[in-house]
């Protein structure tokens, strides 16, 4: 029974994963590759000791004028007219948080249809976030590819992924922690409610879209960014479906902790 059951969570995962991959937006082979994660179980705690400041990857240089929140700001959205507010974790994920709050600054967001939600054969994910969903008549099919183009450049921002372990000092970046070498587990997990970046197989490739879960997600710990928690409304959360649009987002509070960037 229990190799069962171990067969269908490896199942599932396989099933599943790949809706929270953005769509290839150029000739790359690698941005539509389909993703073959190990999923694994989350029952059980590592034991081995935190990891040195010598194991986590360091950010990249190119990545310094990003926006930044240092601290946490809570976002409320409103889909069908009510509220999702949302507590943003800048703390540990000061990169993906800060980048989330800039496209909410930004108005991006506004508008923006939910175009993947994954509830069968168990609850999953709501994503959403593709700034080409603004337009009402742009082909659903192709939704999930588009990424957040900075006027600055006229070129999609792309932020790496930012994933801190426990016990780290700093989060790790560019890679998954499986990657780096690290065996503890991820001060942000995917447990019900967590608002984390969608991106292809490339580690450095999420831009603006973003997905809740809709339930305890363990084997997507330490390879997906997790930026922050569905504080109230998730019952609105629960009831978005496919086609559905955020209609504002805001930030409410920890403004003051927004580093715009360069």
């Amino acid at each position: 029974m229990q190799m069962q059951i171990k067969i269908q969570r490896w199942l599932f995962s396989l099933l599943i994963i790949g809706a929270l991959f953005v769509g290839g937006c150029g000739s790359s082979p690698q941005a539509n590759s389909t993703p073959t994660p190990n999923p694994v179980s989350g029952e059980s705690i590592s034991l081995t000791p935190p990891p040195s400041p010598s194991n986590a990857v360091a950010v990249s240089s190119q990545f310094s004028n990003l926006p930044r929140l240092e601290g946490k700001a809570t976002v409320v959205m409103m889909v069908k007219g009510a509220p999702i507010t949302i507590e943003v974790d800048g703390t540990n994920a000061p990169i993906t948080a800060g980048n989330f709050v800039d496209l909410v600054q930004k108005g991006v967001y506004d508008g923006l249809v939910f175009h993947r939600v994954v509830r069968e054969p168990q609850p999953f994910v709501v994503q959403g976030g593709d700034p080409q969903g603004k337009d009402p008549k742009f082909p659903t099919a192709r939704l999930g590819t588009g990424g957040f183009i900075d006027p600055k450049t006229s070129s999609e921002r792309r932020i790496p992924l930012e994933i801190k372990a426990k016990g780290a000092p700093s989060p790790t970046y560019s890679k998954t922690l499986e990657q780096a070498g690290i065996d503890q587990k991820p001060v942000l997990m995917h447990t019900r409610g967590a608002v984390a970046m969608a991106r292809s197989q490339s580690p450095d490739s999420a831009s603006s879209q973003f997905y809740f879960t809709l339930t305890d997600v363990p084997f997507l710990d330490g390879s997906y960014a997790v930026f922050g928690y569905v504080k109230e409304g998730m019952d609105v959360v629960d009831k978005i479906e496919a086609g559905d649009r955020i209609e504002k987002a805001t930030v409410t509070q920890g403004l003051e902790n927004f580093k715009p960037g360069s």
